[in-house]
Formats: structure tokens, sequence, C-alpha cells
């Protein structure tokens, strides 16, 4: 599995967007890697704010797994939407 996060991860093992140096720009290919970074996290992103928009997880108050598997189940259930 792949696991892209931001800048913030840095030294994590995760894949971040590249970073300019001082002085030294970014190269073409380096450019286009940070274009579909930003654009495969921007998906990401938005389906987050959607579910947060549910009511099941608005109102979840669970401790534990509890909201993990209640996170989970929604994204399941987004996804065959998408797809369906």
């Amino acid at each position: 599995m792949t696991v892209i996060a931001d800048g913030a991860c840095l030294g994590t093992g995760l894949i971040v967007p590249h970073r300019k140096r001082a002085g030294r720009p970014l190269l073409r290919g380096q450019e286009e890697d940070n274009a579909e970074h930003r654009r495969v996290r921007a998906r990401v992103e938005h389906t987050f704010a959607r579910m947060k928009n549910w009511k099941i997880l608005r109102d979840c108050r669970q401790k534990g797994d509890g909201l993990h598997h209640a996170v989970q189940a929604v994204a399941t259930l987004h996804n065959l939407a998408m797809t369906g």
C-alpha cells in the first residue's frame, strides 16, 4: 500500500512532495511529481470534507476502535457509491 502525505511528514517513510532547496529550483520531473501529488491529495481531502458532514461521524462519540470502524465503513460506502 502506498501512503502519501503532506510536507509535514518528512522522514516518516511516506511519500511527500519534493521540496525546493535554497537557490535551487525543482527539476521538471519533480514539479510534475508534485502536481500529481496535489491532485491525489485533493481528492482524498475532499472526501474527508464530505464525510465530516455525515451525521454518523459528526455524532460519533465512541472510544477505542469504534470510530476507526465507523470511518472505515463510511469510506467503503462512499467508494461504492462513487463507482456504482
